[in-house]
C-alpha cells in the first residue's frame, strides 16, 4: 500500500528565509535625559541585561546555516549582532519606527505612565498620533525597500538574519500576512521571528517571538 507521510517543511531553492533578530534590551529610558541620535533616530546602547541577550541569541544562530547578516546602523542593532563575529551589512531604511516629538525615549516613559495620548496610539494602531512621527504609509514603503534590499543581497536558497527593532518586526509581519498594523509589535527582545520570501513575492510566516534561547538568562 502506498503511505504518504508528514514531512518537514523545506525552503523551496527559489526562494530566501530571512529570520529578524530583535535587538537586546536597551539602555533605560530616563525622564528629563534624551538618547543619543542617528539621523533623528534614538541611539541608546544595549543594557547590561541585554548584552547577555546578546550572547546566547549569537550562540544559537552560530549552529545554523546564515549567509548573510544586516544591521540598521542603530548601535542596539550593531551591539547585538556582534557576539556573532560577522562581516555586517547595514540597510538603514530597516532602522526603527520614527516617533517625532517623542524620539529618544519618551514614548517608551509615556506608555509606561499611560499617557493618554500614548493610549490612542496602540488602541487606534497608528504612530504618527504622535507630533512629528512617520505614518504607516511612509513606514510600509521603507521597510518593504528595505527588506527587498536584504532579499536581492542574500540571493535564493540562503538565509539572512537581520538585526532589527520591535516596529519593523511588526510591519515585516504585518505585510507578511496582511494583519492589523499592530499585530506584531510586541516581540521580545532577542527574539527570532522566520519568514520566507518566494520568487513571486509572496511570504510565508514560519514563527514569531521564538525566545527558547534565552532560557538560561
Amino acid at each position: 500500500m502506498t503511505e504518504y507521510r508528514q514531512h518537514q517543511f523545506v525552503v523551496p531553492p527559489d526562494a530566501t528565509e530571512i529570520v529578524l533578530a530583535r535587538h537586546g534590551a536597551s539602555e533605560p529610558a530616563r525622564p528629563g535625559e534624551l538618547f543619543p541620535t542617528l539621523d533623528g533616530h534614538g541611539d541608546p546602547a544595549l543594557a547590561p541585561e541585554g548584552r547577555a541577550q546578546a550572547e546566547l541569541i549569537c550562540a544559537r544562530l552560530r549552529d545554523e546555516q546564515v549567509d548573510a547578516v544586516f544591521v540598521t546602523g542603530l548601535r542596539r542593532t550593531l551591539e547585538t549582532a556582534a557576539p556573532l563575529g560577522r562581516e555586517m551589512i547595514e540597510v538603514p531604511e530597516l532602522r526603527e519606527v520614527f516617533l517625532g516629538d517623542w524620539e529618544g525615549g519618551p514614548f517608551r516613559i509615556q506608555v509606561a505612565k499611560g499617557d493618554p495620548l500614548a493610549m490612542r496610539v496602540i488602541a487606534e494602531e497608528r504612530w504618527d498620533l504622535i507630533p512629528g512621527a512617520e505614518t504607516g504609509e511612509s513606514l510600509a514603503a521603507r521597510v518593504k525597500t528595505g527588506i527587498d534590499k536584504v532579499v536581492a543581497a542574500t540571493g535564493a536558497g540562503k538565509v539572512a538574519v537581520v538585526f532589527v527593532h520591535g516596529g519593523i518586526i511588526g510591519e515585516v509581519c504585518r505585510q507578511a500576512t496582511n494583519s492589523r498594523p499592530f499585530a506584531f509589535v510586541h516581540s521580545d527582545n532577542c527574539s527570532i521571528t522566520r519568514l520566507v520570501r518566494f520568487a513571486d513575492g509572496r511570504w510565508l510566516l514560519r514563527s514569531f517571538n521564538d525566545t527558547s534561547h534565552l532560557d538560561s538568562a
